[in-house]
């Protein structure tokens, strides 16, 4: 852990592995056939020896990437590499010959196209994973050309000189659409997905990167802080004291790994927040559970005053310390202490407080994942009460054990699990989902694994970025 005294503690809390699989492959290589596709061409025009000729609406009609490759170049980032593939292309033709005129369309064709794109990824200002910049090299070995028309025959030879020119040109158009494509377009997408974002209305949660990308030959590895907090109290963090993840698996295209402590500084933020605290008092009250309170207490409320006997009763549970995280390779546990009071509340007067009691609990917690946001789902595993205020009441208590833990189990597992089943998002781009996941468990770290699904191709989730982008700038 690394602590600075202007900003929260760096936290190794919460990594992710991403490895290159066909899905991923599959959707660059179709972004980028899009973008080349779309490259504007200029016209051309010129003279060689008799011949007069412009070149016009030139258009790119079919890519050809037989043999494009993703994947990761140690300390640099991602190369998207093409070797030995085509590009077909059309444009109408003006030729003066003499006093002939001609005009027609040309289908040619460039063969041999190479692309070695290397993007280097950064951690931004803001903590969001960035293509910070590109080299490009592009070269076409050869470019050929089929003229029709009744001049066809003639003027063949000019197709070396027109073809000459436009693989110069294409040559110099590639480049600088993928250029534009990467650090306009992609980083348009990377800045839609959220780093520090609200959970609910308590909470919210810290995604950022606390470092740049480490890229190997076998994955992008990337740290995030990880952290909750309290919407209300921003600034009040939880101290790190849980181990660094460790991911060894490459299965799967992405492994999530979540430490101890990204779990507790959640039940922190909410307990900070003021949440773990309950009212059990009236509907709310099983009426067996106030059947057998008013019966323990019964001696008690008739030496303090006989007409309390007759009034309602209440539990008023509040935790009194922040929950704390366990995780091993046999599960997750969530340990809670809290102080629950047993009440009276005689019409028109203060309440009256019959008993003190600490409740010790234990709650098995299940990890899962349901396309981009993490659940989890509680089941109480142990209970304990013992009387704040002597060793005989404790063993007084002993009768409200089962009951309490029955109530725990009704009324306050499903408030947790109402609060946890939403999930939090995990921060992936719209578009993009978490598919055939498995959750590891190891001593202190929990470690999902999944593919990555396209719902929506590269192109498409861009669009929808810079229109979203385009929209928010317009209404501020």
């Amino acid at each position: 852990m690394l602590v600075t005294s202007a900003e929260p503690p760096v936290l190794h809390t919460d990594k992710k592995v991403l490895s290159l699989e066909v899905d991923l492959k599959s959707e660059t290589q179709r972004f980028v056939e899009e973008e080349l596709s779309n490259i504007s061409m200029p016209d051309m025009k010129g003279k060689e020896g008799r011949f007069q000729y412009t070149i016009t609406e030139v258009k790119i009609t079919e890519l050809n990437l037989t043999h494009a490759d993703l994947r990761f170049i140690p300390d640099i980032g991602l190369l998207f590499d093409v070797q030995n593939s085509s590009i077909s292309l059309t444009f109408n033709r003006r030729i003066l010959y003499w006093f002939f005129y001609d005009t027609g369309n040309i289908n040619a064709s460039a063969e041999g196209v190479n692309i070695n794109t290397a993007l280097n990824l950064i951690r931004d200002d803001e903590g969001r994973l960035k293509i910070n910049n590109i080299s490009c090299d592009a070269n076409i070995a050869k470019m050929r050309a089929k003229f029709s028309g009744t001049l066809g025959r003639v003027y063949d030879f000019l197709g070396r000189v027109l073809t000459t020119g436009m693989r110069f040109l294409l040559n110099q158009q590639i480049c600088p659409a993928l250029n534009h494509a990467a650090l306009v377009h992609v980083n348009s997408l990377l800045e839609t997905i959220p780093v520090r974002t609200e959970v609910d209305q308590f909470i919210g949660i810290d995604y950022s990167l606390i470092d740049d990308p480490v890229v190997t030959s076998r994955s992008l590895d990337m740290n995030f802080r990880g952290m909750f907090f309290d919407l209300s109290q921003q600034n009040v963090s939880l101290v790190n004291y849980a181990v660094e993840p460790v991911i060894r698996e490459y299965d799967r295209m992405v492994y999530l790994a979540l430490s101890e402590f990204f779990f507790d500084s959640g039940m922190f933020s909410y307990y900070t927040a003021g949440i773990f605290q309950l009212k059990i008092v009236n509907e709310k009250m099983p009426k067996d559970l106030e059947m057998l309170l008013r019966t323990t207490y019964f001696g008690a409320m008739m030496m303090l005053n006989p007409a309390l006997v007759d009034a309602p009763m209440s539990l008023q549970i509040a935790v009194n310390s922040p929950p704390k995280t366990t995780i091993k390779t046999s599960g997750a546990t969530v340990a809670m202490t809290a102080n629950v009071k047993v009440m009276v509340l005689p019409p028109g007067q203060p309440p009256v407080q019959m008993s003190s009691m600490t409740m010790e609990t234990k709650f098995n917690a299940k990890v899962s994942m349901r396309e981009k946001r993490l659940c989890v789902h509680a089941d109480l595993r142990r209970f304990k009460i013992f009387s704040n205020q002597s060793a005989l009441e404790s063993l007084a208590l002993i009768p409200l054990q089962a009951p309490l833990k029955t109530m725990l189990q009704m009324s306050v597992v499903p408030l947790i699990n109402n609060w946890t089943k939403t999930g939090v998002r995990i921060p992936l781009a719209d578009g993009m989902d978490f598919v055939e996941e498995v959750v590891e468990y190891h001593n202190g770290f929990i470690v999902i694994g999944a593919n990555l699904h396209f719902s929506k191709g590269l192109r498409e989730m861009v669009s929808a970025s810079m229109e979203g982008s385009s929209n928010s700038t317009g209404s501020a």
